[in-house]
């Protein structure tokens, strides 16, 4: 098995935009994502419940976290054994919003654009 690495995104300016979006959740619901982020590098296979690859994108995949009434959804993106986490919302509505799929996708475009460290 060959183990997973989860790394943050971090945009051009220093800014990581996954981990401003935990600060700005309360702290339970920044656990539960913590702890249902950490499945990946634990485990081969995540249950689709909590990640799975979302149709129409580019290769981007999403972890779903429920807390309560809220839905939590955080982006990502394979580069090797690299699990590159972009963005999260909290989502009311079954609809993931285009837009926060195209940052990701954006997000992934510049990340792969700097090359490999």
């Amino acid at each position: 098995m060959m183990k997973k690495e989860v790394v943050l995104y971090n945009k051009p300016n220093g800014e990581y935009p996954v981990e401003q979006f935990l600060e700005s959740l309360p702290g339970k619901a920044s656990k539960k994502i913590t702890w249902v982020i950490s499945l990946i590098e634990d485990f081969e296979r995540v249950p689709t419940q909590y990640f799975s690859k979302l149709t129409d994108s580019d290769d981007i995949w999403e972890f779903r976290i429920k807390l309560g009434s809220n839905i939590y959804r955080v982006f990502a993106f394979f580069d090797g054994n690299k699990v590159i986490l972009t963005n999260g919302i909290i989502k009311k509505s079954q609809k993931t919003f285009e837009g926060d799929i195209k940052r990701a996708e954006e997000f992934k475009k510049e990340y792969l654009s700097r090359g490999r460290k």
